[in-house]
């Protein structure tokens, strides 16, 4: 049985709350927009969708140093929110923003794909019955693309798990504050003697990553099985 030490531990549990707080952070809005661009024709809906898939292309680092360049303490949003005692720079917070912009694509991508699945006669029909626009979305089209946010959400929360890019170029590798699983096996792996802890974490990332996968098909078919 493999024993973890301190460092370890303490990596795995900021690793899961900047997962988890990144996914929840990200999902209202990637519905939104999923939503927007699977059933919305407008000027400029290119762009849009171009923009969200962005940080998907670029290099991490680059996504990383853009953060730094506005949510920095001196940054064009970071200095505005840091009067009000919002700072994400080298914080725990700036790891799990930097998490939820990269999970962000494919957290729109899964979701926009269920939406557009959902068959618009099932919605037409119940705007005819008299529902809302909003009780539509929530009572019709939610519940049949159920299973894609479900998906989309475990493959935010896996990127988030294992993101290393953007997020040591915007909070840096801080012990206890920023240093997620990824950031601490690179840094295992630069002293002597750590290749042991880098080989526990990596297995450990493994593993989390496979259940979670695992809990999303079991999720997704068990939501599909109620809707028959």
């Amino acid at each position: 049985m493999m024993a973890f030490g301190s460092d370890e531990l303490t990596a795995l549990r900021l690793s899961l709350r900047v997962a988890i707080v990144a996914t929840l952070c990200a999902l209202p809005l990637a519905i939104g927009l999923a939503h927007l661009l699977a059933r919305r024709e407008f000027p400029g809906k290119w762009l849009l969708n171009g923009l969200v898939h962005l940080p998907l292309v670029m290099p991490p680092v680059v996504t990383g140093y853009l953060l730094l360049l506005a949510f920095g303490r001196q940054g064009w949003i970071g200095s505005a929110l840091a009067e009000f005692g919002i700072v994400f720079s080298f914080r725990w917070t700036g790891a799990a923003l930097a998490s939820a912009v990269m999970g962000f694509p494919l957290l729109v991508r899964a979701i926009r794909l269920g939406i557009e699945n959902v068959d618009t006669r099932l919605e037409q029909a119940a705007a005819t019955l008299g529902a809302s626009a909003t009780r539509t979305f929530f009572t019709v089209t939610m519940p049949l693309a159920a299973p894609s946010v479900i998906a989309g959400a475990v493959l935010c929360f896996a990127k988030s798990l294992g993101e290393f890019g953007a997020t040591i170029t915007f909070v840096s590798n801080i012990p206890g504050e920023t240093q997620t699983l990824a950031a601490a096996i690179y840094a295992f792996t630069q002293v002597p003697g750590g290749e042991g802890a880098a080989l526990r974490l990596t297995l450990l990332a493994i593993g989390i990553s496979m259940c979670a996968l695992v809990a999303s098909e079991w999720l997704a078919h068990r939501s599909s099985g109620r809707r028959r």
